[in-house]
């Protein structure tokens, strides 16, 4: 999951898929660089790391986020920073005392 946000183009397509609905590959594109296919490449990627999903509607498709994927991910950063923060404060206290 890490290694699938870890890519600057993929973290903005799950950027721009939290700033609403669902959208479609032409919306992802619209105002961007990237070809149709880069993006297809791009959320196949984040798809088989669970975080997003496609979805059907008439002739189209449509990608979403998976929310519990990205709680999964927060999850996981939490229990690193807390790690961090332990390891910190004991490098703090031996330095100091």
């Amino acid at each position: 999951m890490f290694a699938a946000l870890g890519d600057s183009t993929r973290l903005k397509l799950v950027a721009a898929l939290c700033a609403g609905s669902a959208l479609s590959i032409a919306e992802l594109t619209a105002n961007t660089e990237m070809t149709r296919q880069g993006v297809t490449k791009h959320l196949q990627v984040l798809a088989q790391a669970g975080i997003v999903r496609d979805v059907k509607v008439g002739r189209e498709r449509l990608w979403q986020l998976d929310p519990a994927q990205l709680e999964e991910a927060r999850r996981t950063l939490d229990i690193i920073g807390r790690q961090w923060d332990g390891a910190l404060a004991r490098l703090k206290h031996f330095v100091e005392g």
